[in-house]
C-alpha cells in the first residue's frame, strides 16, 4: 500500500509544472486604465476593422499604447516602447499602417500578433511586444494593465 501510494505522489508531482511567465526585463509593467471614447474623433479610426492608432505616453503605459480593431468587436492594445532595449531616445515606436518599428534597430512587429517580424536568428532572446488588455464596453474601448 505504502508503495502504491509513494508511485502516486512521485506522478503527481512529476505532472506539477511551473507555468510562470518569462517577464521582459526592459519594461516595467506599470498599471493604469484608458477609456477610448470612439464617438470622439481622435478615436472613431478605431471603428475600422484592422486601423490602428497611437494613444500618447501621457495617457497609458510606459511611452503610450497603439491600439488596433482586429475585427468582430476585438480590439489589441500594445506597449509603444520597443520590448527589446531599455526605453531611451529611440525607442518609442512609429506606427504604419498595422506594423510598428523600433527606430533603434528598425525591428517591426505586427500589431495583429505582436510578433517581432524581423527576427534576428543570432540565437540570442527577443521579445514581443508587451500586450495590455482591451476591450470593447458599449462604445469605449477600455485599455488596461
Amino acid at each position: 500500500m505504502i508503495r502504491y501510494l509513494s508511485i502516486l505522489f512521485l506522478l503527481i508531482f512529476i505532472s506539477c509544472s511551473n507555468d510562470g511567465t518569462n517577464r521582459n526585463p526592459y519594461l516595467l509593467e506599470v498599471s493604469f486604465r484608458f477609456d477610448a471614447n470612439l464617438n470622439l474623433p481622435e478615436y472613431n479610426p478605431l471603428t475600422n476593422i484592422g486601423t490602428a492608432i497611437p494613444i500618447s505616453s501621457n495617457l497609458a503605459g510606459t511611452r503610450g499604447v497603439f491600439v488596433i480593431n482586429t475585427g468582430f468587436d476585438q480590439f489589441r492594445a500594445f506597449e509603444a516602447s520597443c520590448p527589446n532595449h531599455a526605453p531611451n531616445d529611440c525607442s518609442t515606436m512609429s506606427l504604419n499602417g498595422q506594423v510598428v518599428t523600433c527606430s533603434c534597430e528598425d525591428y517591426e512587429y505586427s500589431l495583429f500578433t505582436g510578433q517581432l517580424l524581423n527576427r534576428p536568428e543570432d540565437g540570442k532572446r527577443y521579445y514581443d511586444l508587451l500586450e495590455y488588455r482591451a476591450s470593447l464596453t458599449g462604445n469605449t474601448v477600455v485599455i488596461s494593465n
